[in-house]
């Protein structure tokens, strides 16, 4: 079995909370650019 097709697999049975992980993950980029940049703002 390839590593795309172990991709494919994994993502189509975790379907239902992708969009939540990547919201999830987002939320996380965004609080820590905002804490990088917190300093500089004070």
């Amino acid at each position: 079995m390839t590593t795309l097709r172990q991709i494919k697999d994994i993502a189509s049975r975790a379907e239902a909370t992708l969009l939540q992980d990547a919201a999830g993950a987002a939320a996380l980029t965004v609080m820590l650019v905002v804490a990088l940049h917190l300093p500089s703002l004070v």
